[in-house]
């Protein structure tokens, strides 16, 4: 069916702008992490891509190991951007990263040159693009000079195979020295994507400032904790849920210290009329520098739900204050 795009997919949606460049991104975007790739339903990927599209989400966050197997998100997005959305590519920021291993032997991982720029170009053959909108480092590598990585991503901008420089995973000083290296360049940082939840605050430790003094933008990852941050788990283990088939959640996560706190947030959230997980998103997307939260969705009901963050009532200081004491 040819895909029709809603007319209305941008009246309702709240831009932000992304530190002090000139990019709005939506509150919410879509990470295609780990819902995404060969072992799943290409018309179920497909239909979660286009509502998001639909409802204003413009953004889509992607790397080079995603799938399973690695690549295979990038094969999948590539083919809908191919058919339904070629018309709308202006409209779409896309993102992808490297820094993680992709292919064996010493020039298929962390932060060389070599590594950065090859990948890139395998990412564009994947995704059918002659460039992408934002182009990571996903992770430090301390054995690799920060100026040779920085410099990666510089010249990925000026040969036009990116629009925007981004880092990921990296801590506050390394933050600030990536920053300057890029500035110096003239290719400003845009994006930090860090691991921000209720239940992992460490961006709160000098990330998060870092970010903001240099003029860019948090985007963050797991906002709902690999699920934990949701009703899910609370009636027991779902059969294929990420706690019995994914690497970074596991069911020795799953304590009763870790479950009575989720009960606790979850009657919160409850009070306001709000899903634990709005209430999740929500709360990251209450610092002024997190210009987004990258969700994932294995169904468009999933993603459905969670668009309703959007429009949450308030966080007032009570309410913040009540968090922490159910955090605590």
């Amino acid at each position: 069916m040819t895909f029709v795009a809603d007319p209305a997919r941008y009246d309702s949606m709240p831009y932000r702008r992304a530190g002090r460049s000139g990019l709005l991104l939506p509150p919410l975007s879509l990470g295609l992490w780990q819902n995404f790739g060969s072992t799943r339903a290409f018309e179920t990927q497909r239909a979660i891509v286009l509502r998001a599209f639909d409802a204003g989400i413009t953004h889509f966050d992607l790397a080079n190991n995603y799938g399973p197997p690695p690549g295979a998100a990038e094969e999948v997005f590539g083919r809908i951007l191919a058919t339904d959305l070629k018309a709308h590519r202006d409209e779409i920021v896309v993102s992808t990263k490297a820094g993680y291993l992709m292919w064996p032997g010493p020039y298929g991982d962390h932060g060389s040159r070599k590594y950065l720029l090859s990948s890139l170009d395998q990412s564009l053959a994947r995704l059918g693009l002659d460039y992408v909108d934002v182009f990571y480092h996903h992770r430090p590598d301390l054995e690799t000079p920060l100026e040779e990585s920085m410099g990666a991503l510089t010249t990925a901008v000026e040969r036009g195979k990116a629009l925007y420089p981004a880092i990921s995973n990296y801590g506050a000083e390394r933050t600030a020295s990536a920053a300057a290296l890029l500035a110096d360049s003239g290719t400003p940082l845009l994006l930090h994507q860090p691991r921000y939840s209720l239940f992992d605050r460490s961006p709160e430790n000098g990330v998060l400032d870092a970010v903001e003094q240099a003029g860019a933008a948090a985007i963050v990852f797991s906002p709902l904790a690999q699920g934990l941050l949701t009703d899910r788990y609370l009636g027991g283990i779902p059969e294929g849920s990420r706690a019995v088939t994914s690497a970074f959640l596991h069911e020795s996560d799953l304590t009763e210290d870790v479950l009575s706190r989720v009960r606790a947030l979850n009657a919160i959230a409850a009070e306001r009329g709000q899903s634990l997980a709005q209430l999740a998103l929500q709360w990251v997307l209450r610092n002024p520098v997190v210009v987004s939260a990258i969700i994932g969705a294995s169904s468009v009901h999933q993603l459905e739900q969670n668009l309703g963050a959007i429009d949450g009532p308030e966080l007032t200081p009570d309410l913040l204050a009540a968090i922490d004491a159910a955090l605590a």
